[in-house]
Order: C-alpha cells, then structure tokens, then sequence
C-alpha cells in the first residue's frame, strides 16, 4: 500500500489503520516538532513539546480527517514531507507568541521577498503597493515544489538564517545559496509570465 492509499484508508475512518498511523508517525512528528523550535532558538518545555504532538493529529483528524484528505502526493510530494510541513508550520503557530516571526512583508537580513524580487526597479516599487502583485507572489509560491515553498515559509516567511537551513536541508553553505538563488529566479519567471516584470 502506497502513502496515498494509506492515508485515504486512514480517512475513511478504518481505526486499524489510523492506529497504524500513529504508531508509524509518532517518532516523525515528534523529530519535526524538536527540530522546528531549535531551529527557531527556543527550548520548549516537554508538556508543551506533548500539546504540539497531541494538537498535530487533532488537525489531522478534525472535520472528519479535512486536513489529512488535503494530502494528494501532488508533484512528488511524499507524505512524510507534506507531514514535516503541517507539523512544522503547527509548531511555529505554537512559538508564535514566544518569538516574533516575520512575514512576506518584513524579511530577513534587511531585504524582502518583495525587494529581492524587485531588483530595486522604482517601477516596480510602484507595483508592490497593489494588493495584485501580493496575490501574485502567494500564486507563485503555490507552484513551488513542495521543498521549496518549505524553504520559502522557513527562509523568507519565519526569518530563519540559511547557514541555520543548511543543517535542516542536509546540505552544503554553498548548495543553500544555490537552492535560495534558483527559488527567487523561478519567482521572478513567474512574475515576468504574469505581466509584472518587463520581459527582457
């Protein structure tokens, strides 16, 4: 049985099969949820660390399994990566009120997403004022692979540093850059398709 058999067996309301679930998960969920709060330089205590654990397959399963039907192996997705990010972004709701997080509109190190895509061009400066062009952006990211609209929620969106990410993703400084570089040029593509860039 592949992920999406699984999963779909599991919102069927099979209990076997959810209990299978969780056994299987467990230690994944719990890996996400410790590495999310070191990467955001906080320590969480280890009830807080459970309500995390405990609120993740709450979601999960609320409204008749809502959130686990929304997993659809799309693009190369497996499950386990679209489970980092629901368990993750779950995480970070919970860290909210302990650490300010920043958003599209206030980047990391001085620059946005916005004013990294702008490439300083007063045109467009004009253009990032519209509610269009935010509307734009979230498209854009929409059409990431799944790693890396993680890597845009966790670089860009929660502010945490590539040379932090380098050690989540596995890789090397020098392929950080590279991934961070590739992801902005894809999002610069897909404004220039959307009329938002004069194309060269």
């Amino acid at each position: 049985m592949n992920d999406l058999e699984f999963v779909r067996k599991c919102c069927q309301g099979d209990k076997q099969t959810w209990d299978s679930f969780v056994e299987k998960y467990s230690r994944l969920i719990y890996n996400y949820i410790h590495s999310a709060a070191r990467f955001s330089g906080l320590s969480l205590r280890q009830e807080d660390i459970d309500d995390i654990f405990q609120d993740t397959f709450a979601a999960l399963s609320k409204d008749n399994f809502r959130k686990l039907k929304s997993f659809q192996a799309k693009n190369g997705c497996s499950f386990a990566t679209w489970l980092r990010q629901v368990t993750v972004n779950l995480t970070f709701d919970f860290l909210r009120g302990l650490k300010k997080t920043v958003s599209l509109e206030e980047g990391d190190e001085g620059s946005t997403l916005k004013e990294i895509l702008a490439d300083s061009s007063p045109q467009i400066g004009e253009l990032l004022q519209q509610d269009e062009l935010l509307k734009g952006l979230k498209e854009c990211i929409e059409v990431l692979g799944a790693d890396d609209k993680f890597f845009v929620e966790l670089h860009i969106n929660r502010g945490i540093a590539l040379e932090v990410l380098k050690g989540y993703f596995r890789i090397s400084r020098g392929a950080i850059d590279m991934k961070k570089a590739r992801i902005i040029e894809r999002l610069r593509d897909c404004f220039r398709s959307k009329g938002f860039f004069k194309l060269d």
